[in-house]
């Protein structure tokens, strides 16, 4: 995996998906920036871009992951590797369906993927230092070169989607407190049911993470 460091970009994981159209970099490939101008959320949301804060996006072919990840579920197999990874560091963070990092009920970051042909582009930022008041740093001083090399050594090992998935099975349990936008509308957690694709049932519905 080729690891580039940028002082700032407009983002990560639009610069990344502009260079692998252009066949300027091939995967896997990861771009790391101190700052974005540009950073992309939630729901297609601006992300804000605070100093000493981690941003990244990575791509990866599909040829080179587990055989039985759902496309459809790609945000959250890895955002729990990063979970899985940071928890290991001594962190509390948890993942809140379908791809936000938390800490207890405060959001610290997120994740954002995009499939291009046989391509997964993954974008991920995380609070490190700085926060804006409605949110939270993570509760761990690991620094962005510590945490993307320590994530993407996760990566490596490749576990299948039905490791990761046992174990967020149990996680998820803490997003039912919260509400999740679903087709523009704001809806409660509290009764909805995980299936094993990573996609839940909510008020008869079956909804997939898609970002």
């Amino acid at each position: 995996m080729v690891v580039s460091f940028v002082d700032e970009c407009s983002s990560t994981q639009e610069d990344l998906i502009a260079s692998l159209r252009l066949g300027v970099i091939t995967p896997p490939y990861t771009l790391v920036a101190s700052r974005q101008t540009k950073g992309v959320g939630s729901r297609g949301n601006r992300w804000e871009s605070m100093d000493g804060n981690l941003y990244f996006s990575f791509c990866i072919d599909s040829s080179s992951l587990t055989s039985d990840l759902p496309s459809s579920s790609a945000s959250i197999y890895f955002a729990f590797l990063m979970n899985e990874y940071l928890k290991s560091c001594g962190s509390k963070i948890w993942l809140k369906w379908p791809n936000d990092f938390y800490l207890d009920d405060k959001k610290i970051g997120g994740v954002i993927t995009t499939k291009i042909k046989s391509v997964y582009i993954c974008g991920m930022g995380i609070n490190l230092k700085t926060s804006p008041r409605y949110s939270n740093v993570l509760d761990i001083d690991h620094g962005a070169t510590q945490i993307v090399d320590g994530f993407l050594k996760s990566l490596e090992l490749n576990p299948s989607w039905k490791q990761i998935f046992s174990k967020y099975l149990l996680e998820f349990e803490k997003s039912k407190i919260f509400s999740a936008h679903v087709d523009g509308e704001l809806m409660s957690l509290e009764n909805s049911v995980l299936l094993d694709d990573g996609s839940i049932i909510i008020n008869n519905k079956k909804v997939y993470s898609l970002r």
